[in-house]
């Protein structure tokens, strides 16, 4: 029986990669800011009583580094974000977080012995032409990158340099597109953008496309990696290209709530943005719509086509349909809602 050690193990990717790694035998240490989310995240007394809790942050990897004696295997999901839509510059946050706590959980569970490291890395790393189909191998410039992107693309960095000191280490990466699915208890953006929905928050349909993909399905893509990946190699896992009046649509058919028809231009949406970011930082709230997040969503348009040929040739990997992954997130959103 291996042991996994799993960060960010309460959000939304870290918690069905929990509950897959449970159910296909392993021993589990799952990394959580507390326990009382874990308790949370895991409600049930099977799933709460099979695992090892670890209480530790990414910022102070100290504080937890010991606990990663006698793993085989870290499967690292914790990753800093909400700065895409609380709007506002966090950097220091996410290098932090995203690119110093990487190299050094890295580096701790290396001299704690553990020779198998997964790493969730991103298509933020990506870059490629509109409308054209995107592969492993097409780097994001720097200078094309936000604060957000660029910590993944330095993360990626800090494991790959790992790789080169150390040639017994065994490493790979998962990249995950937008990830929707059950367990979002933070909510991530896509489960606000879900409750929006569900809530009639939204005024009306912005530009865009999207790589929309399960986070159950990341997870799978994290296990057959670890199990069958190939040493310094990217894999994606971006899902299936939507665009954002498709994806409403699907809302609409899965909740029986109707979608918005209003297009928003993007000039408008600059300036619901930055009146939301404003009344955000009064409030204390989250912006429903942060700059950072109509800066990405312009950039990004049609540019969300990713080829799943290594994906699927080296590990096997396949998507289930966007409406499954929509009414099991809608379910699992409002049954938190009444508890």
């Amino acid at each position: 029986m291996s042991t996994a050690f799993v960060t960010g193990a309460t959000g939304l990717l870290g918690s069905n990669l929990v509950r897959l790694l449970l159910k296909q035998g392993y021993q589990v240490k799952a990394l959580a800011r507390s326990r009382e989310k874990a308790h949370r995240q895991f409600a049930s007394e099977k799933e709460i009583s099979a695992l090892t809790v670890i209480e530790g942050d990414m910022a102070q990897i100290d504080q937890f580094a010991a606990a990663l004696q006698g793993c085989d295997v870290v499967f690292h999901t914790a990753a800093y974000f909400r700065e895409s839509y609380r709007g506002g510059r966090h950097w220091a946050e996410l290098q932090a977080i995203n690119v110093d706590g990487t190299r050094q959980l890295i580096e701790a569970a290396y001299q704690a012995g553990v020779r198998k490291f997964i790493h969730t890395s991103s298509i933020a790393v990506l870059d490629g032409p509109r409308g054209g189909l995107i592969d492993e191998t097409m780097i994001r410039d720097e200078a094309d990158a936000d604060d957000y992107y660029r910590s993944k693309i330095l993360s990626d960095r800090a494991v790959a340099e790992a790789l080169d000191r150390y040639p017994d280490l065994f490493a790979c990466f998962i990249l995950p597109g937008w990830m929707h699915g059950p367990g979002d208890l933070g909510p991530t953006s896509a489960g606000q953008f879900t409750l929006d929905y569900l809530h009639g928050r939204l005024p009306g349909v912005p530009p865009g496309t999207f790589a929309f993909v399960d986070a159950r399905d990341v997870a799978h893509a994290l296990i057959i990696a670890a199990e069958k990946g190939r040493r310094g190699e990217r894999y994606l896992a971006a899902g299936r290209h939507v665009a954002m009046r498709d994806l409403m649509q699907c809302y609409a058919q899965v909740t029986g709530i109707a979608a918005p028809k209003r297009a928003i231009p993007p000039a408008v949406l600059w300036v619901v943005a930055g009146f939301q970011e404003l009344s955000a930082r009064l409030m204390g709230k989250s912006a429903l719509m942060g700059l950072a997040t109509v800066r990405l969503m312009l950039r990004e348009a049609d540019r969300t086509r990713f080829d799943h040929r290594k994906s699927e040739h080296d590990l096997g990997l396949s998507f289930r349909p966007i409406h499954e992954t929509v009414a099991d997130e809608v379910t699992w959103l409002r049954n938190a809602e009444r508890a």
